[in-house]
């Protein structure tokens, strides 16, 4: 639905910058070449998908639905860089819809990214931290 407001909105914008009337740039729309009409779609659909996990640190409306986020595969935060790498591999064709064949989806392991579960992840962290502070001085 998101996606589907923003391509909206690119519209929206593409009408006032080229100077053309919304209503004929739905119909040029509805006009045009079917594979160049997916290939625009899913250019679309990957700049919003990069913006919202960018914009949010990796955390688009689903994974906020169910409460997961994206990580580096060593913990870290992912750049943008890995971000942009993680959203252009689902462009490529079949790759996507195939990553239920593995453990990881493909756009995962090409970018060295991960979904985690944030409430379990944050619980192991802290176990691993108390963990790593037993017998330690606690100085009074």
């Amino acid at each position: 639905m998101a996606a589907l407001l923003f391509i909206g909105f690119s519209a929206i914008i593409y009408t006032f910058v080229s100077g053309s009337s919304l209503l004929l740039v739905g119909t040029e729309m509805k006009n045009i070449n079917p594979l160049l009409d997916c290939g625009i779609t899913l250019s679309c659909y990957v700049l919003f998908m990069f913006l919202i996990e960018t914009l949010t640190k990796g955390r688009s409306i689903g994974k906020m639905i169910t409460g997961t986020r994206v990580i580096m595969i060593d913990g870290t935060k992912p750049t943008t860089k890995n971000y942009f790498i993680r959203n252009i591999i689902r462009m490529l064709p079949f790759i996507d819809q195939l990553s239920f064949l593995g453990e990881n989806a493909f756009h995962d392991n090409w970018s060295n990214t991960r979904v985690v579960n944030l409430k379990n992840y944050e619980t192991e962290i802290q176990a691993k931290s108390d963990i790593e502070s037993i017998g330690t001085k606690e100085i009074p």
